[in-house]
């Protein structure tokens, strides 16, 4: 059985499906899991959402920012961007479904030794620690007051963690970490006003959270999408895989071998770009 990571899809269903075919994909043979934003700025969100719902139990999906904006958006919660893509699920006669199966995704998912995120973890977590923690959340958005939490959700602060934290603080700084962090500071303290760049456009004082010193899952090999700028990266212990499919770049998967460390990059070209302005 042969398990494909694939980064961050936003809308882009043509690049999807030609890169499945790349792969020689099949449901009752292979395992997929994508690492966040499935939706938003492509032109076909809602034939991701069909697609990736149609493979079942062979396609693992984590949240991204832009998948919580959906359903943030589909409560009136949150009004819709200028560049936001999503009407075509929002007017969907199998909206609800669509929207109901999307909540009941992970945060966070942790297979053949590979932690997976959308954006990030914090210096002070664990993989045992990000793992429950997400599952914090996933309760959360799958119980009976998930609108209640979808309200509280948005919001920069508390910007840096604590044991201590508890009800809608605890649960924004979570999200904050696995659906947007790319900087933060070496005690932890995120940063999210700096959206363009790579790892060298770390604001004073801050690192990429991957290379915070110490961080407590240095030891672990961890995959994460979400960061275009920043695109492939490929280092013993971190997989980098957004590679700006929506922005013109292309769709990136990687192929993990048994142990994790065994790994095949395979990348189709998108011809879906939208302006660098609108990246989030």
């Amino acid at each position: 059985m042969a398990l494909y990571l694939i980064g961050d899809v936003q809308g882009c269903d043509a690049a999807l499906g030609r890169l499945l075919d790349e792969l020689a994909f099949s449901p009752s043979r292979d395992r997929l899991v994508l690492l966040g934003d499935l939706v938003n700025r492509g032109p076909r969100s809602l034939s991701v959402l069909r697609r990736v719902q149609a493979l079942g139990d062979a396609a693992t999906c984590l949240l991204g920012n832009h998948d919580l904006h959906l359903l943030a958006v589909s409560l009136g919660v949150r009004p819709p961007h200028r560049s936001d893509t999503l009407d075509d699920i929002l007017a969907a006669p199998d909206r609800d479904a669509l929207l109901d199966g999307l909540r009941q995704r992970p945060l966070a998912w942790r297979e053949r030794g590979v932690l997976m995120v959308h954006a990030g973890v914090l210096p002070q977590w664990t993989a045992a620690q990000t793992l429950a923690l997400a599952g914090e959340v996933e309760a959360a958005l799958r119980g009976p007051d998930w609108g209640q939490f979808m309200r509280q959700m948005y919001g920069n602060q508390p910007d840096v963690w604590g044991d201590g934290l508890a009800g809608a603080a605890r649960l924004r700084v979570i999200v904050n970490a696995l659906t947007r962090l790319r900087f933060c500071t070496p005690d932890g303290r995120m940063e999210f006003a700096t959206k363009e760049g790579g790892a060298a456009a770390a604001p004073p004082g801050h690192l990429p959270w991957f290379d915070v010193p110490g961080r407590r899952t240095a030891g672990e090999v961890v995959a994460f999408g979400h960061w275009s700028t920043l695109g492939w990266l490929d280092r013993p212990d971190l997989i980098s895989l957004d590679t700006g499919c929506v922005w013109g770049g292309c769709l990136s998967a990687v192929r993990l071998g048994a142990d994790g460390h065994q790994r095949e990059l395979i990348q189709v070209r998108c011809p879906q770009a939208q302006k660098p302005g609108g990246r989030a």
